[in-house]
């Protein structure tokens, strides 16, 4: 929960940011001289770009979730089988162990959005973000049934 409300304070802080930037940017277009004008619409480029980023981040946000609640629904959730450090962080080859086991499940089915959700969720804990996200998107368009390209 705690993470819902800290994601919801930064896009509200986020939103208060692009409205005031996008308000100077309409206030440089009304001057009306050319460089003005020219600096007014690119100031008011940066807040379309992190609108459309913050909205496609939280649809991303969105989807995951619907998919890990059904996941949990069916019983398919990952258990927390990962070895910790007395500070609680993850031990390293206890991720790699795990990621090793979740990424022969995806092997073995790579048609199914659930192998490839538990895959994200591996790549996540060995600290791999980029990949956890791609892994993620796979699944989503895999549950969404659209056509995903070949890894």
């Amino acid at each position: 929960m705690r993470a819902k409300i800290t994601y919801l304070v930064t896009a509200a802080v986020l939103v208060f940011y692009f409205v005031l930037v996008g308000s100077r940017g309409v206030m440089l277009i009304q001057s009306g001289t050319p460089v003005t004008v020219t600096f007014g619409i690119a100031v008011l480029i940066l807040p379309v770009i992190g609108l459309w980023f913050l909205w496609k981040n939280t649809q991303f946000v969105r989807k995951a979730n619907q998919l890990a609640a059904e996941l949990d629904a069916e019983g398919g959730l990952p258990v927390d089988e990962l070895k910790r450090t007395p500070s609680g962080r993850i031990d390293r080859d206890s991720a790699d162990e795990v990621f090793a086991k979740r990424k022969a499940e995806t092997e073995a089915a790579p048609d199914d959005w659930r192998t490839w959700f538990r895959l994200a969720i591996a790549y996540h804990d060995a600290r791999d973000t980029p990949r956890a996200r791609k892994a993620m998107q796979r699944a989503i368009a895999l549950h969404d049934g659209k056509p995903v390209e070949a890894a």
